[in-house]
């Protein structure tokens, strides 16, 4: 309703995972970057969690959307399945016709592993991805492990990147587990954006939508802010409701008093105590986001993470996707693949 108020042809905070309206605070970078590597890899799981409407799913279906062509990509989004049901859904998914049972696991598990061998042998790469995987709980998360032993002599042909909320992390780490949790070779939490990032993300998704920024008074970021916590997918929400009491007030400026009432609309009033009890745990945790990120993204050089994170893989990869939006590619040009890669000319090939 509010949309020919404002004069516009989308809605700027649907919770739908448009990818025109994809903000990338460097938190989401890191994300990417992992997910990338778990693509460009060839051992070992990658995992990524984060609290519920960080954006996981949203990075997930922009990944989908720009692999490479020699990369076949899997996405589950539906875990809740029997281990057979699974295989079978990764056959689905992957194109793989099964001349046997649908009901065997060993047949589909067969069928998965030819198909596997001729993707290497063309030169390509699989790729299973797993949204909401803690939802798989301990006997298909084992059989999701057992993928990982098909394998040529020198490297897998699955690649697997798990994604899914915190207690996800927890699960891999039960003793049950230790086999799949010594396998992973990057693990990334994805953490709500820091208040400054809210307003960018608000005025990210404005200008796309091309309205001006000024829509949203500074009082009513800081409202937003306040409830949403950082939580992506509350501030959409939040967004529209106040961009819907604005066309209802007939004002095209949204203030702290229209904030909040939207707020109360999509969270409750006993949601909207919570935010205030909790200031002084918030600067604590600002406070752990601030070394959190020190650690992940190393401004300083102080070489602070050490493993998967500072190999030279991952670097490469870290910094093609620190230069977004510049990067039209997920996959760089072969040499990319080495950081030591040179041209003919004897140039760097990774810039």
């Amino acid at each position: 309703m509010f949309l020919d108020f404002f004069g516009i042809d989308k809605n700027p905070f649907s919770n739908t995972p448009d990818p025109e309206f994809l903000f990338m605070s460097p938190r989401h970078k890191e994300a990417l970057a992992h997910l990338i590597y778990g693509v460009e890899g060839n051992s070992g799981f990658v995992l990524l969690t984060g609290e519920v409407g960080t954006g996981k799913t949203t990075l997930c279906r922009y990944l989908a959307d720009n692999v490479p062509d020699n990369v076949e990509l899997a996405l589950c989004i539906n875990p809740r399945l029997t281990e057979v049901e699974l295989l079978a859904s990764i056959c689905d998914d992957m194109g793989i016709e099964n001349p046997g049972s649908r009901y065997s696991a060993k047949e589909l598990t067969d069928s998965i592993n030819r198909h596997l061998l001729d993707v290497h042998a063309k030169g390509g790469r699989a790729v299973l991805v797993i949204d909401e995987a803690q939802n798989l709980g301990f006997n298909r998360l084992e059989q999701v492990r057992l993928l990982t032993n098909l394998e040529t002599a020198d490297t897998k042909l699955l690649q697997i990147i798990l994604i899914g909320q915190p207690e996800l992390r927890d699960m891999v780490d039960q003793p049950e587990l230790r086999q799949l949790s010594q396998r992973i070779t990057a693990r990334y939490h994805l953490e709500p954006m820091t208040p400054s990032e809210v307003r960018e993300y608000i005025a990210h998704r404005l200008a796309v939508a091309g309205l001006p920024n000024g829509i949203f008074a500074s009082s009513a970021m800081s409202v937003i802010n306040e409830h949403t916590r950082g939580i992506p997918r509350l501030i959409n929400s939040i967004c529209e409701r106040s961009l819907l009491g604005a066309y209802v007030a007939g004002t095209s400026t949204i203030d702290a008093k229209l904030a909040r009432a939207a707020a109360v609309e999509v969270l409750g009033e006993s949601q909207m105590a919570k935010p205030r009890s909790l200031l002084p745990a918030i600067g604590a945790i600002t406070a752990a986001l601030a070394v959190a990120a020190t650690l992940a993204f190393d401004p300083f050089g102080m070489k602070l993470t050490p493993g998967i994170s500072e190999s030279p893989k991952m670097l490469a990869v870290r910094e093609r996707v620190r230069a977004w939006p510049g990067f039209a590619w997920i996959k760089p040009p072969d040499a990319c693949l080495d950081p030591a890669a040179k041209t003919q000319d004897g140039a760097a090939a990774c810039r």
